[in-house]
């Protein structure tokens, strides 16, 4: 039985990961189990319990490390987010990215050196260790000083069924009811300082006004650690008149497809991203996508979308400005992104996700 770890919460990245595996593994050969880490009284976000606490488990962990393990009745653990404790059977860990070591400055400063320590302590535990891209590799084993031998690269993906087109009449709906109009410049991830959608709403404001009139900027997302200054720029952007609107409660997969189905570009340019979604999704729902040149977005986008210095406000809004006034650009952005997205799929990911695990039986 092969079961990766659920971290509870909104879903985020590693939520993502972590229910496409779940759905997808079984049709990789593999028997699936969730478990979740149990937190006082509160019951497990998705299937059972395991049988100690997190921060129990890492106490006997740093107490008794020669000899403290964690009994599971399964053939290989797999923890889908970076809470690794030693088990009696092999633990698989996927490590998405080195942020919170090699940025502290972007996370929340709360106990930061402290689990920084926990999570480079934690990487070490890994019987063998998942990244999502090969740009992770070398950080992975800089900042958590995992031996490369022991990393396989195994990217994310996206659902097949988002290459087909949304239905026109749901699309609309969706968007009528969050005050969309068609053509839209959207942005989809949590709002935090790495994800650099200050520097986007600059560079949306610094549009031709005719431009801004006909095209919202659409922003979908929760306020993350340290978004407090993007938020009131969004306010004040707003009090002013201007077309942004802010979506931080949808949560609905069928309605997130249908956002990204309205808009006329995608535009994701982080600072520092292990791997990027949502750069997928926007390519398998037909969309142009403007991404960063830094870290995995270049190898994640594989040629199919614009990249721009993040830092430069200027050439994000020349990017997203060519994207809607050329239609042969335009149009290979979007055959391009298609051709890219069907071949990073999930269904994919959980076959090689599987042959890991099967490496370790």
């Amino acid at each position: 039985m092969i079961e990766p770890g659920f971290n509870g919460g909104r879903l985020d990245g590693i939520g993502v990961y972590t229910q496409a595996l779940l759905r997808h593994l079984p049709e990789a050969g593999c028997e699936v189990s969730p478990y979740s880490w149990p937190s006082g009284a509160t019951p497990p976000s998705v299937g059972q319990a395991l049988p100690q606490s997190f921060g129990r488990a890492s106490l006997m962990d740093v107490l008794t490390p020669s000899v403290h393990r964690v009994h599971m009745p399964v053939d290989v653990f797999h923890v889908t987010d970076y809470r690794v404790v030693r088990m009696d059977c092999p633990v698989v860990a996927t490590l998405h990215d080195a942020l919170p070591i090699k940025h502290p400055e972007w996370c929340n400063p709360r106990l930061r050196r402290m689990k920084n320590w926990l999570q480079r302590k934690a990487a070490q535990k890994a019987d063998h260790v998942i990244a999502v891209s090969q740009y992770a590799v070398e950080e992975l084993v800089e900042c958590f000083g995992v031996d490369e031998s022991r990393i396989s690269v195994v990217p994310n993906g996206v659902d097949e069924e988002w290459l087909e087109p949304a239905p026109p009449g749901e699309v609309a709906a969706t968007l009528e009811a969050h005050g969309l109009r068609p053509g839209y410049f959207l942005f989809v991830g949590t709002l935090q300082p790495r994800k650099n959608v200050e520097r986007l709403l600059e560079a949306w404001l610094a549009l031709p006004a005719a431009v801004r009139s006909e095209r919202q900027l659409v922003i979908v997302g929760n306020a993350g650690a340290r978004s407090e200054e993007l938020l009131r720029r969004i306010a004040a952007a707003r009090e002013e008149g201007a077309g942004v609107v802010w979506l931080n409660r949808l949560t609905d997969g069928t309605q997130l497809r249908h956002v990204y189905a309205g808009a006329g570009v995608f535009v994701f340019v982080s600072l520092y991203e292990g791997f990027g979604i949502p750069v997928l999704e926007a390519f398998a729902s037909g969309v142009p996508v403007v991404t960063s040149n830094l870290t995995s977005l270049p190898e994640v986008s594989g040629g199919a979308a614009l990249e721009v210095d993040p830092l430069d406000a200027g050439a994000i809004g020349a990017a997203m400005l060519a994207l809607v006034r050329e239609p042969a650009l335009r149009a290979r952005c979007i055959t391009a992104g298609r051709a890219r997205a069907a071949q990073l799929t999930w269904r994919a990911t959980a076959r090689r996700t599987a042959a890991v695990y099967r490496s370790l039986i």
